[in-house]
């Protein structure tokens, strides 16, 4: 998918496949460091990623603030 797809989407969460292309990686990697990364009880995404089983989805709206680095004024209340 292309930002402005995944931004017109009405899905509430993406796969790796969906934001692969935006990030210049591939799909596999993601879902490999996803799956490193609740192993250990780290996120090294700047957005939050949930595994469920093998499956790995990431929050639509989320990942939009992160791209758009709207995430701090969010939480802060600020936006």
């Amino acid at each position: 998918m292309t930002y402005e797809e995944i931004k017109s989407s009405t899905k509430d969460f993406l796969v790796p496949a969906d934001i692969a292309r935006v990030l210049g990686c591939s799909a596999y990697n993601i879902n490999l460091q996803v799956k490193e990364d609740k192993q250990n009880g780290i996120n090294s995404f700047p957005f939050p990623t949930i595994l469920i089983r093998s499956r790995v989805k990431i929050p639509r709206i989320a990942f939009i603030r992160c791209m758009e680095g709207t995430k701090e004024e969010q939480e802060n209340g600020n936006g």
